[in-house]
């Protein structure tokens, strides 16, 4: 959550203080707070979800955002690999954040790159360009199709027309045989 998203409260900033001394919420960096989660089995407590962030940092100064390669990876399960930096297309200016041992990156790109009306559709396109069509398999459609709610695959499909014909072929396959199955 951004600082942003309290804005109509009085006191906010002297209230979120009080909650992080409190351990009720923790600040991530500057005007970004999140609740702690604590592992059981690490016995630790657990970093901060990283989407979330990105996502709140996006709220905060109006940007639109997609993942971009192994972090679209990540989200739909196509690789459980953890990256050492999140990079994410946005209609907003670069800017680089640390969050702990991770980068927050964001790019700007031309909106045909950002601009998509369903959040699924950025992280699908881009998921499948940082694969590449010769490595998308039945096994990554199926993951995808999996990853992506049924109710959502005709509205992708409507938002994707405008993608690379190779990753737009990939999306048809993805909503159009997961509809039947």
């Amino acid at each position: 959550m951004a600082s942003k998203d309290f804005h109509d409260l009085g006191r906010v900033d002297m209230a979120l203080s009080r909650l992080t001394e409190a351990g009720t919420i923790r600040r991530v960096i500057r005007g970004i707070y999140d609740y702690p989660r604590y592992s059981e089995l690490l016995k630790q407590e657990m970093a901060p979800d990283l989407m979330q962030v990105a996502q709140a940092l996006a709220r905060k100064f109006g940007w639109r955002i997609q993942p971009d390669g192994t972090a679209a990876q990540n989200l739909i399960g196509l690789s459980t690999q953890l990256p050492s930096q999140y990079v994410f297309h946005s209609d907003g200016p670069n800017r680089v954040y640390q969050v702990g041992r991770t980068k927050l990156q964001f790019k700007q790109v031309a909106l045909k790159e950002a601009g998509f009306r369903h959040h699924e559709t950025g992280v699908i396109v881009h998921a499948l360009k940082s694969l590449g069509s010769d490595h998308i398999h039945e096994k990554t459609i199926e993951q995808i199709r999996k990853w992506l709610p049924a109710e959502k695959r005709k509205p992708v499909l409507r938002d994707a027309e405008g993608v690379t014909d190779w990753v737009y072929a990939m999306i048809k396959r993805i909503c159009q045989e997961g509809a039947n199955g």
